[in-house]
């Protein structure tokens, strides 16, 4: 720092004027300057030769000078305050080319069988750019982290460093991608800028990356700058394209196999095809060592479980008839997005209206009409039940009716915890299957995994990395997008696992994406306003709410103070013309242009409309609106999809607690259900082994999963400079 701390104030000083008139130095100028070069040529020469300053002082300025030649510019520039500091350099016989340090972060998140790799690095500077300089590495590791340093010469100083160009990538003897973490540069006078990548380098493209330092777009000043922010919007839009999986469903990404950097690394690739096949292996033998056909009894589900049985599952397997357990799922089970609290008792629903108190209706009336799938030639069943619940002076929500078709009559009783236990049971089961399809399929699969994608692409095909709500939100999009290739390749396909085993398969998913997304409203997105539209704010051992309300306010608050720094005012957002075709790719390829929701599916809940926003914004006009937009997607994916997705063997492996589809018709009457009528209705054997080995995939953590508080990935550099002792201060 002694170094810097001598220079800084005379680059700064007011005494150092440019005396230049009409192109041309000055005559007292240039004797000035010739007046230090005879003092120079002779006296520098021998302080140098006479000093003690270390011979292994970094090269900064033409050849090696420590505080020696700091020092001697300081005395030359005090005697002579109208010449800048190259200026005494210059008079001084010193080279003018300057030297500056780079230093290159690269990871090897994808297999590299390339025994040697090479690139070209060029730093461009307010004053100029450098020469590309080339650098190599050897025998790269197969995975890990690597760290290259070395030095770039240039002829003079560039000025503020604005960003560094990457080209002329070279591989052998695979021409595999290179993934480079940052660039950091240290400049003569020892600041450090530093350049965020997180991408591959591949062969034959050119690639340009700004200091860390978010920047709006209308507030960017430099022509070069614009041009490659624009430049960088247009490759983007060409690798994420828009494609229509199926009418009425949010658009995905144009791609059968995802871009290099939206790709699993080897080892969790490896990791995720070990783990089914061997869930699938396992299941499978004990099926045939125990010689099971078709379902006999539970027994037989209890030895499938007993292959992988965790301690919530065991708890699940036995206490799943409770009807304390049933109720309290709806609250913090995997599904606790359905429960609602009601003044009065819905018209369709066959009971007396004369409950008071703490009453609660879960309604699947999205489900109404969709046809069910065929497994293995034979017909399967999905009902669209009500199911009345009430919260008991200990807190506990328990089920007190259920009726599990939409349209009263007859044929549709309405069945009570005081009916036969063998009733009172199948009830339970066919609401259990309904809302197992209904969770997979709106609130998992549409909610945060399509809507996550739409996110995510947009935000790739119109903010640049330079953009702060990138910078904020890219974390967050970690791996969807191959996730949902994976989905669409292997789950949801014409053969996928979800269309041949479950009851919503095949044409009644679609249905129920469609209803789903057509119902859909911007307050059922964000917990807050969801919360308070179904009543739930005061509702006790809300596990769910009460987690995801504190979750939500911490990211609220981040989000805020990150983007108000850039977002003074709300006429930045409105002018912010990259942020507006962020949202309004959204809303068109999202939600479909159905952002207005006048005619939603109708929830019978009476005396409760909403009070968040229900139109999908398709522009901003406030930083209000954009923060809270953006925490919502930041919930989306992370909190929301943890609540819907991370314990799902926890409920789901213990199969009567989800069945994925039902074998017969739900009963007609009372009193007619036995233990055999239960089984028979269940699932095969095959399709639950389907079932668990799939639910034991999604529950699975990756190795390599991020956190919240994880930013070990830097996007944000704090200051658009930062020196060396202040990067070392900061343990950054």
């Amino acid at each position: 720092m002694g170094y810097q701390s001598e220079l800084n104030p005379i680059y700064q000083s007011n005494q150092c004027k440019h005396l230049y008139s009409n192109g041309h130095i000055c005559k007292e100028r240039k004797l000035q300057m010739a007046e230090i070069s005879n003092r120079s040529s002779k006296k520098f020469q021998h302080q140098r030769q006479q000093s003690s300053a270390p011979t292994t002082a970094k090269r900064r300025v033409g050849y090696k000078r420590g505080e020696l030649l700091g020092w001697c510019i300081c005395r030359q520039v005090l005697q002579f305050p109208q010449l800048s500091v190259t200026e005494v350099i210059s008079a001084s016989g010193e080279n003018m080319a300057v030297e500056y340090e780079v230093t290159i972060f690269t990871v090897d998140s994808l297999p590299s069988w390339s025994l040697y790799k090479s690139l070209s690095i060029t730093l461009e500077g307010t004053k100029g750019r450098s020469d590309p300089t080339c650098y190599r590495k050897f025998n790269l590791p197969l995975f890990g982290t690597s760290e290259i340093k070395f030095p770039l010469k240039c002829n003079a100083d560039l000025g503020h460093l604005l960003g560094i160009k990457l080209e002329h990538y070279w591989s052998t003897p695979f021409h595999s991608p290179w993934y480079h973490v940052k660039v950091e540069v240290e400049s003569p006078i020892g600041s450090i800028f530093k350049f965020p990548i997180h991408q591959s380098i591949s062969s034959g493209k050119e690639y340009f990356f700004r200091e860390g330092k978010a920047m709006l777009p209308q507030k960017e000043k430099n022509e070069e700058l614009i041009k490659h922010r624009q430049k960088e919007i247009k490759d983007q839009q060409k690798i994420y394209g828009w494609k229509v999986y199926e009418e009425g469903v949010p658009h995905c990404l144009e791609a059968d196999t995802p871009p290099v950097d939206e790709t699993f690394s080897l080892s969790k690739l490896t990791e995720f095809g070990l783990t089914a096949a061997i869930e699938k292996i396992k299941l499978t033998w004990t099926q045939h060592s125990e010689h099971m056909d078709a379902l006999r009894n539970l027994d037989q589900v209890e030895d499938l479980l007993k292959q992988n049985l965790t301690k919530k599952s065991e708890y699940t397997m036995n206490n799943w008839t409770k009807d304390s357990f049933f109720g309290s799922q709806f609250l913090n089970g995997l599904n606790p997005m359905v429960i609602r609290r009601i003044d009065s008792l819905p018209k369709n629903l066959s009971v007396k209206d004369d409950m008071k108190g703490n009453i609660f209706l879960c309604d699947y009336t999205i489900l109404e009409g969709v046809e069910a799938n065929t497994i293995n030639g034979k017909k399967q069943y999905l009902t669209a039940p009500l199911v009345l619940l009430h919260k008991n002076q200990k807190d506990e929500m328990m089920p007190i009716a259920i009726q599990l078709k939409q349209k009263p009559g007859e044929d549709n009783p309405v069945f009570f915890p005081s009916d036969s236990e063998s009733d009172w049971l199948l009830a339970k089961l066919y609401v259990k299957s309904a809302d197992f399809n209904l969770h997979e399929l709106n609130y998992h699969l549409l909610r945060t995994h399509l809507l996550a994608e739409v996110f995510a692409v947009s935000l790739k095909r119109n903010l640049p990395r330079v953009h702060p709500v990138h910078k904020i939100l890219i974390r967050h999009t970690h791996d969807t997008l191959f996730i949902n290739i994976l989905a669409r390749r292997d789950l949801i396909s014409k053969d996928g696992i979800f269309t041949k085993f479950t009851a919503s398969g095949g044409d009644g998913m679609i249905t129920i994406l469609g209803k789903s997304l057509s119902n859909l409203t911007y307050s059922s997105l964000c917990i807050p306003d969801d919360i308070k539209d179904r009543g739930l704010g005061d509702v006790k051992n809300f596990y769910y709410k009460e987690d995801g309300l504190k979750l939500w306010e911490i990211m609220h608050s981040f989000v805020k103070e990150t983007l108000s720094y850039y977002y003074e005012e709300d006429y930045d957002v409105k002018e912010d013309d990259e942020l507006q075709n962020w949202i309004k790719e959204i809303s068109v390829h999202g939600f479909l242009k159905e952002t207005k929701t006048e005619n939603p599916v109708k929830h019978t809940t009476g005396d409760h409309p909403c009070t968040g926003n229900t139109e999908i914004p398709q522009r901003f006009e406030t930083k209000e609106e954009l923060f809270k937009f953006v925490t919502m997607v930041m919930f989306t994916c992370s909190a929301q999809h943890s609540a819907v997705n991370t314990g799902q063997y926890d409920f789901y492996g213990w199969m009567p607690n989800g069945p994925s589809t039902m074998q017969e018709p739900p009963p007609t009457k009372k009193g007619t259900v036995t233990e055999t009528t239960i089984i028979k209705a269940l699932p095969d054997i095959p399709v639950i082994i389907e079932s668990m080995a799939t639910i034991w995939l999604l529950s699975m953590q990756a190795h390599d999963s991020s956190f919240l508080p994880d930013f070990k990935q830097k996007y944000f550099t704090k200051t658009s400079l930062v020196t060396k002792s202040e990067s070392s201060k900061r343990g950054s």
